[in-house]
């Protein structure tokens, strides 16, 4: 019986990779349960296992030796059990434990299955769930494909870990620059900002901390090496890498491009920018069903407007006007009052 407990104890250690003085303390709550339920008249009995020799040692509460009961069948079995549910929640501690560390960073597994139109993903020690909110559409993945997400949260749940995964997170765009790009890990390049319309197009603003390092070439790579890497795990998603700006004007002029920007008026108060571009320049400025300036004013946090230049000089022309009448109103007003020294010849 005791080589039996030490066998037990190593082959649980090895292959959980759970503490053994953990698996010690299961296993004496285990036999302490049955114990008692066994010998109802000594309620207080005491298990303890030697962890030098395995030999398990009864006591009362007052510290005198009892003599190991011998267990029945049921006693057992409810013995058996416990340890089981014991070395379950170690277990989930374990792995709660190291994945905790691996929250907000990205993750590599294999595909199992789908349930659900769940993804479920083996992680090693665990599997992760991807669900269908955090799925890039149109994607679609075989049991055995390799996937890289993002670890969203960690979760105990009953006796498991819960881990949830994502791959249209903006932070999953983050974590594939930081792998991609050393300048960022090194802190000499600084990713500002991350907007994201998951399978179709991210904006992350950078910014470079030393004057000899372009940031949007660091990021782009020799001949677009490190950006092909980031798109080809997206499937093809464009991405927009924009140089920020301290100055507001600059940074909205930055993340509308590929479009041409003729002027900018901002309203700082209301974080409100009225854009002038070309009529051609428009529909880029604008993007698919108005994806390009929605990301924009994301990125900048500013509300944009594009107003084509025709638009914006028939405007200004209509102002113009208004100005202008108002003007000559005032005049007349002026020419058909009598002025102060009229009144005073006239008297």
């Amino acid at each position: 019986m005791q080589g039996d407990v030490l066998r037990l104890v190593e082959t649980i250690h090895k292959n959980k990779a759970i503490d053994k003085e953990i698996i010690f303390q299961g296993i004496e709550s285990a036999l302490q349960s049955a114990a008692r339920k066994k010998y109802r008249s000594n309620s207080d009995v005491i298990i303890h296992i030697d962890r030098k020799n395995g030999n398990i040692i009864a006591s009362s509460k007052d510290g005198d030796k009892l003599e190991p009961p011998e267990f029945g069948r049921i006693a057992a079995q409810t013995a058996k059990q416990l340890i089981i549910q014991k070395i379950r929640e170690a277990e989930r501690d374990v792995i709660h434990t190291e994945f905790i560390h691996k929250k907000r960073s990205i993750v590599t597994g294999y595909v199992q299955r789908y349930e659900h139109k769940n993804l479920i993903v083996n992680l090693g020690k665990t599997e992760g769930v991807l669900p269908p909110r955090e799925q890039i559409l149109g994607e679609y993945y075989r049991p055995g494909d390799r996937i890289r997400a993002y670890l969203l949260d960690v979760k105990k749940i009953s006796h498991r870990v819960k881990l949830i995964l994502s791959r249209t997170h903006p932070n999953f765009i983050r974590k594939l620059f930081e792998l991609e790009v050393p300048e960022i890990t090194q802190e000499i390049i600084e990713v500002i900002n991350v907007v994201r319309e998951a399978g179709y197009r991210t904006k992350i603003s950078v910014v470079s901390k030393d004057d000899k390092v372009d940031c949007v070439g660091a990021c782009v790579g020799v001949r677009g090496s490190r950006i092909k890497n980031i798109i080809d795990e997206l499937g093809g998603e464009k991405i927009d890498i924009i140089p920020w700006d301290n100055n507001p004007e600059i940074f909205i002029a930055n993340a509308l491009k590929p479009a041409e920007i003729e002027k900018i008026f901002l309203e700082p108060e209301k974080k409100k920018a009225r854009v002038v571009v070309q009529d051609s320049q428009q529909p880029l400025a604008i993007g698919k069903e108005g994806q390009n300036v929605r990301l924009a004013a994301k990125l900048c946090k500013w509300d944009i407007d594009i107003i084509p230049q025709a638009e914006a000089e028939g405007s200004d022309h209509t102002e113009k006007q208004t100005q202008e009448t108002e003007s000559s109103e005032t005049n007349d007003q002026n020419d058909d009052s009598p002025t102060q020294q009229e009144n005073q010849d006239d008297e």
